[in-house]
Parts: structure tokens; C-alpha cells; sequence
């Protein structure tokens, strides 16, 4: 385990977007970061395939933070991936294929309790590692400690909740039931194949709100790590060796553009959950030699509208704001990515916005009461200031302190007023520090911007009196998800159905739903009467079908 001063940068390393004079000296950007043992995860001298730990003599991905290590003045290196190849990717595809068996293998035929079992018992070797996951997620995508631990502690109590209501079941028909003639059961069974992608920001979380649902419904899977966000994975490997049968999970890491061609022109991949970017999924789908047969389940970007009306409470509404579009940096689909304000309070909003943003803590993630820290992605720093550069050029103003200056990764938030449509802001998802804030002078303005977006996902409304918002949210009924009203965009609680239209999502994620979409109903009948419902009892009697399924 090595030692390293995370986040002391040099001057040169310093650089502003354009906010003025307060940013041109290393003096106005204060020293961030503190001493902290790094985590140092070997993934890259085997692979996880078949339940096996076989060893790895090929290239080898080295896994870095975005925290800096004050000896190299580099990002600081946390671990190591395997950087698999077409051949390696399609073993991964092969033994997952051999755990299905078509529909015979020994995960897929197994009731459903004893798999909701075996995957309680995962759960609960996860639970020993918590720690370690957890500073591996700081490290790794610099999630705060309190986010790290949240994202963890979520999730575990996803999967629990998953795996009961599907022991549960929801059919209507769970129990033989007579209609129309036909004594009947319903149950849910397996897809098949399933290869899943998660992105970068929740790599635990979104990656088991389709994993746990696709095994417990008895798919096999192939997990492609993401390519930030992996080391938390490997951590697992170990729990899903001593609970699971062998290929009923197998990870597939290095680049997409690598590895996933040949597993999705194999054939044998059933169903596809990826959460992340549409042109990542359309490029996967359209590789797939029979995409007609391929089960989707996505959920992708999103570029959520926050509305202020005029009556709105503006203080209320600007901590629901900055909550809203910079929690974890903005790097969550959920997101608020553009506000637009009523201009009667545009200037008063944007006003308590700056204050708010720039009172926000920044520094490294496990610091004391920070809030905005550095950014995984190398390169999204520079994507950020070019976004604000176009914005600049088209006569919008930085209206906080320090918006837009880098220290490293560290990117500073930027709020920036007035934003139009001509802005390259407007309509592509920053997914990162970035507040665009627009203005409008009637509701039908927000409406025809609604009318001409990719987005589906959500929006958040903000305002005192219900009336005037009436007309928006009947408009945004057949356009989004859900409608936030006094309340940040959310995909919680987990209860509650997740869904999109357009570009942000196929399929819909809750507890329950998401159990649908990584299954199949199949019936079992017989004719009403005596003799029909003495053949169900004895195949209930006999059938692991219906024992427990």
C-alpha cells in the first residue's frame, strides 16, 4: 500500500474558462487534498470466466484516480484491469452460454428460491467488504465517502427488495386459477443470455439494479465493466465464486469497442441491459446477427428541464436547483441540466444560485464537508470548457466566482446566464458542473422547448400556485417519465417505476417492474374441471416449475 498527497497541484496545472481576473493566480485557487492510503486492486493478472480465476499474460489496463499524487503530479494509480481482446471476450461469452444450456443449465432450472438463496448469500459476503468497496469508489470515480457509502448501502437494500418481491411473485394467475374453460398458472422464467453495461458514476448500484433482477429470474450473465468504475467489481469476485455455480456471471473487461463486437455477433447474447449513452447501445444492437430476438432493457441519457414559474419560493427553489443539477458533480442522468426561469425572477434566482454554488465545499472525497470533487473522466474537463466557451461567444456570462477554473480534474462549477437555444449548452447533456440557466415569458415557450427535445426522462417544476402549472405538466404527461413538482429530478424510491421515452430509456426499473423486464411468463393449462385440476396438482406436486418458482 503506497502513501500519496492527493490533489496538491502545481501552478501550471491551474487554468480558467473565462470567469476574469479571480482565477489567473494560484493564490485565489486554495490547496485541496489531504494524506490518504490508496487502495491498490490487481485486476489485471486474471480473468473471471466460468467461475474460474484463470491468469491473464496479456495487456494489462492500469487503473488511475482522479486524485492526483503529489510525487508524479499525475493521476495516481489505484490498480490494474485486464485489456481483454475479442478471443478472451467470446470465452466469456462462451461459458455463460454453457450455464444456459438453452434453458437447461442448472442456474436457469433451479427454483426460484434456492437462486433467490444463493443470491441472498452473495449479498451477505458483499456486506463483509463494504469498507473496501467503498474506498475504492472514492478513489476510483473520487465519490464522496457519505455518496460512496450511500450508493453501496442503496443498493443492498435494492437487491434485498428485488429478490423478495420476486419470491412473491406479481402474476395474476400465480396460484391455478380457473377462467374461461382453462385451469392455469402463471410463473416467470429466464430470457436467456445477458450481457450488461453500467456506466461510470454508479458502477455498483445501476450494474445490480439489472444484475440482481436478471439472475434471480435465472439468466446467466456477461458483466462489461465499465471502463471507470471497474476496481470496485473485482472486489466481488470472490462472493461470486464461493455462492454462485460456475458461469452463471462473467466479467469481460477493457474496451468496449475491443471486446463486445464479437460477443454480440456470436449470437448467443438473448437480452441486453445497458445503461449509458444511446449511441453506445445502438451500436451494440445493430452487431447482434439476429436483432430481432434481442430483448432490450436501457435506461440513457437525459437532459431534465428544471421550470421556475413566477411565484415560486426562490429560495426553496434554488437549494432544490443546485441539490438537483450538482449532486456528484451533475454526473447522474437524473440530473437538472437545464433550468429555465420565468424572467420576472431570472435575475433573483441566478443570484441566490451563485451564492449557493459558491459556498459548496471542493476538494478530494473523503475531505470534510466537500461537495464537488474531481471529475473520472480524463478528458470531460476539457469537453466542459468548450461547452462554456461556445455559451461565451454566443453572450452568456459566468454569474458565480471561479466557474468554469480546473485545478487538475477538480472542475469549479459554473453557472451561466443567459443561456438560449443557439448555445450548445441548451440541448447536449453536460453531464458534469455545468448550470445553464435560460428564461422565458410564457409557458408555451417551455412547452415547445419540451416539443422539440431528444430527452424523455424527467423535469422539475417549481412554483406556489398548481394552476398555471397545469397546461406543462398535461404536456409533459406524453413526453417524459416523471414530473417533479417542488422536488429535484430522482429516480427513487425504488419503489416507483423509472421509465423515459425517446432517446432515454426502454423499459421500465422499480423493485418490481424491473423483474418483468428480465423475464418471460409462461403458462401452464389444463381443461377446467376434475381431471384437469388433478394433472396441476400432481405436476405442482413434482415440477420445479412450480415449487417455489
Amino acid at each position: 500500500m503506497a502513501r500519496v498527497l492527493a490533489l496538491a497541484f502545481a501552478c501550471g496545472a491551474v487554468a480558467s474558462a473565462g470567469a476574469g481576473d479571480a482565477a489567473s493566480t494560484c493564490k485565489s485557487l486554495p490547496p485541496i487534498g489531504s494524506t490518504r492510503t490508496r487502495p491498490s486492486v490487481n485486476g489485471g493478472s486474471h480473468l473471471f470466466i466460468g467461475g474460474a480465476l484463470t491468469p491473464w499474460h496479456g495487456p494489462v489496463i492500469e487503473v488511475t484516480s482522479p486524485v492526483y499524487d503529489e510525487a508524479t503530479a499525475s493521476r495516481a494509480a489505484i490498480g490494474t484491469l485486464a485489456r481483454m481482446d475479442d478471443e478472451s471476450s467470446a470465452r466469456a461469452a462462451k461459458a455463460a452460454a454453457a450455464a444456459w444450456d438453452d434453458g437447461q443449465g442448472e442456474w436457469p432450472r433451479a427454483s426460484l428460491r434456492a437462486r433467490a438463496t444463493a443470491l441472498r448469500a452473495y449479498l451477505d459476503a458483499l456486506v463483509e467488504r463494504r469498507a473496501e468497496i467503498v474506498e475504492v469508489l472514492t478513489w476510483e470515480i473520487a465519490k464522496t465517502v457519505a455518496d460512496a457509502e450511500a450508493e453501496f448501502d442503496r443498493t443492498m437494500v435494492f437487491a434485498r427488495e428485488v429478490l423478495d418481491r420476486a419470491v412473491e411473485g406479481d402474476a395474476p394467475f400465480k396460484t391455478w386459477t380457473t377462467v374461461g374453460g382453462v385451469n392455469a398458472v402463471v410463473r416467470r422464467g429466464p430470457v436467456g443470455v445477458s450481457l450488461l453495461l453500467a456506466p461510470f458514476n454508479y458502477p455498483i448500484n445501476e450494474m445490480y439494479a439489472m444484475m440482481i433482477p436478471a439472475l434471480v429470474m435465472g439468466n446467466p450473465v456477461i458483466v462489461k465493466l465499465p471502463a471507470i468504475g471497474a476496481l470496485a467489481h473485482i472486489l466481488t469476485i470472490d462472493a461470486l465464486r464461493a455462492t454462485l455455480p460456475d458461469g452463471v456471471v462473467n466479467f469481460v473487461s477493457g474496451g468496449g469497442r475491443e471486446t463486445l463486437p464479437a460477443v454480440m455477433r456470436s449470437g448467443v447474447v438473448d437480452l441486453l441491459g445497458f445503461i449509458g449513452g444511446s449511441k453506445g447501445a445502438d451500436a451494440l444492437i445493430t452487431q447482434h446477427p439476429r436483432p430481432h430476438r434481442l430483448r432490450v432493457f436501457s435506461q440513457l441519457e437525459g437532459n431534465n428541464l428544471g421550470v421556475v414559474f413566477p411565484d415560486a419560493d426562490l429560495e426553496a427553489t434554488a437549494a432544490a436547483i443546485i441539490k438537483g443539477a450538482l449532486s456528484y458533480n451533475g454526473q447522474r442522468c437524473t440530473a437538472i441540466k437545464l433550468v429555465v426561469a420565468h424572467r420576472s425572477v431570472a435575475d433573483a434566482l441566478v443570484a441566490k444560485l451563485a451564492a449557493g454554488i459558491d459556498a459548496m465545499g471542493r476538494g478530494a472525497p473523503w475531505d470534510a464537508n466537500v461537495s464537488i470533487t474531481p471529475l473520472p473522466e480524463p478528458k470531460k474537463p476539457a469537453y466542459l470548457a468548450e461547452l462554456i466557451a461556445d455559451a461565451l461567444d454566443r453572450g452568456a456570462t459566468i454569474a458565480n466566482a471561479r466557474g468554469g477554473d480546473t485545478e487538475g480534474q477538480l472542475f469549479h462549477p459554473a453557472l451561466l446566464y443567459p443561456v438560449t437555444a443557439a448555445m450548445r449548452v441548451f440541448g447536449e447533456e453536460q453531464f458534469g458542473p455545468v448550470v445553464p440557466v435560460a428564461v422565458y415569458d410564457d409557458v408555451s415557450e417551455v412547452i415547445d422547448i419540451v416539443k422539440h427535445s431528444w430527452n424523455g426522462q424527467q423535469c422539475a417544476l417549481f412554483a406556489t400556485d398548481a394552476a398555471p402549472t397545469v397546461p406543462l405538466v398535461d404536456a409533459l404527461s406524453s413526453v417524459v417519465g416523471r414530473i417533479n413538482v417542488n422536488m429535484p429530478c430522482a429516480r427513487g424510491p425504488d419503489v416507483l417505476p423509472f421509465s423515459g421515452r425517446r432517446s432515454s430509456a426502454m423499459g421500465t426499473m422499480s423493485t418490481t417492474a424491473v423483474l418483468r423486464e428480465f423475464s418471460v411468463e409462461t403458462v401452464v393449462a389444463t381443461p377446467a374441471g376434475k381431471e384437469g385440476e388433478r394433472f396441476g396438482a400432481d405436476l405442482a406436486s413434482s415440477s420445479v416449475f412450480l415449487d417455489g418458482l
